[in-house]
């Protein structure tokens, strides 16, 4: 009997591992070294600036990616079960804005104070005052958006967002990250011509966007790679690209303009040593993907913001080890608050902004 069960233990592993190496994935990796992890200390040390922030419930939905705020105070936020949820400034009295049949993302007022989304899988939609959608625009180069994700206006209503994936959706967006074959793209949406144009492609699962406050550059986040861009709109550097703040301490997600010329980033996780360390093994990482999602590289329960003048200089480092409120994915600063969002929690939070 001992005997026959330690075949079968043999037989299982061999099983186990034809299967890790051998076994069909969508994904094709491509090798890519990382620059050194900065460590958590100077400039990042932590500190316990986010732990003071107040939570407001979501529940029973989940995941309020983004946060937008009216004119008038009232709160947006965008959540799985695709509908955009609408509070009073006071962040009370939810109720349900509208229904997108999609994944909202990226939420933004335009200079009129209509809603315009970043659906996941609907592209980018209008939103009226009823809480109406209307699509506005879902492929450009004939190449359709799988992944819209993060959106900016400018103050002639050209709407500058991002596609993270023109391979993979938001249920799979790990597979983007594990290929790391740069499907992502930075778009722009003139309501003059009607018109989408590629400003950007081959992108490392392009996300947050900002513009600056003259207009004259859009910073686009590459999550994959854990830097920001800065594309030039106007001026001699026009349409070049630069890199803007390069080798982050973790995941870089939503980005945002605030106030006294500052852009406010997201962090959603500091970096995993375990990707960093198989970013450069093309092989390896096909065997993570093969591995049942609990067993699968996860974010840390971390809360990170940090925020950079316009030269790319680090001028404000808010942090929680404890993550009291984590895995934050969006920062909006209104009227004295940052507003932070986030894709797994059931609430939004905010807190004052510091001085």
């Amino acid at each position: 009997m001992k005997k026959i069960r330690f075949k079968l233990f043999i037989l299982g592993l061999v099983l186990l591992f034809a299967y890790l190496l051998f076994w069909p994935v969508n994904i094709e990796p491509v090798a890519w070294t990382p620059p050194k992890r900065p460590a958590l200390e100077g400039s990042f040390a932590p500190n316990d600036y986010l732990s003071k922030v107040e939570i407001i419930s979501t529940a029973p939905y989940s995941g309020p990616e983004d946060v937008a705020v009216d004119s008038l105070g009232n709160i947006y936020v965008g959540v799985h079960e695709g509908k955009v949820l609408k509070y009073n400034a006071k962040g009370e009295a939810m109720r349900v804005f509208s229904e997108t049949g999609g994944r909202p993302l990226g939420l933004h007022f335009d200079n009129e104070q209509n809603l315009i989304v970043a659906d996941a899988y609907k592209g980018l939609l209008w939103v009226n005052r009823n809480g109406k959608p209307t699509p506005i625009t879902q492929k450009a180069d004939d190449l359709p958006f799988k992944f819209t994700n993060d959106l900016e206006i400018d103050n002639s209503d050209v709407i500058i967002f991002s596609d993270a994936s023109h391979k993979y959706t938001v249920g799979n967006y790990k597979d983007d990250l594990l290929e790391h074959q740069g499907n992502g793209r930075l778009l722009a949406y003139s309501s003059l011509s009607m018109e989408t144009v590629q400003l950007l492609d081959s992108l490392h699962f392009a996300n947050g966007v900002a513009i600056s406050e003259d207009g004259s550059f859009v910073l686009i986040v590459e999550t994959a790679k854990y830097r920001i861009l800065r594309y030039w709109l106007s001026g001699e550097k026009y349409k070049t690209t630069e890199v803007f703040v390069d080798n982050l301490p973790g995941f870089p997600d939503g980005i945002s303009r605030g106030s006294n010329g500052i852009f406010w980033l997201a962090v959603m996780s500091p970096r995993s040593k375990l990707l960093d360390l198989l970013l450069p093994r093309p092989f390896f990482r096909k065997m993570v993907a093969r591995l049942p999602d609990f067993l699968q590289p996860k974010p840390q329960d971390y809360a990170m913001v940090l925020g950079y003048n316009v030269n790319g200089e680090l001028i404000h480092n808010l942090q929680d080890p404890k993550g009291k409120f984590s895995q934050i994915t969006s920062v909006q600063e209104h009227n004295g608050f940052l507003y932070l969002g986030s894709l797994v929690r059931k609430a939004f939070a905010r807190i004052p902004v510091p001085k």
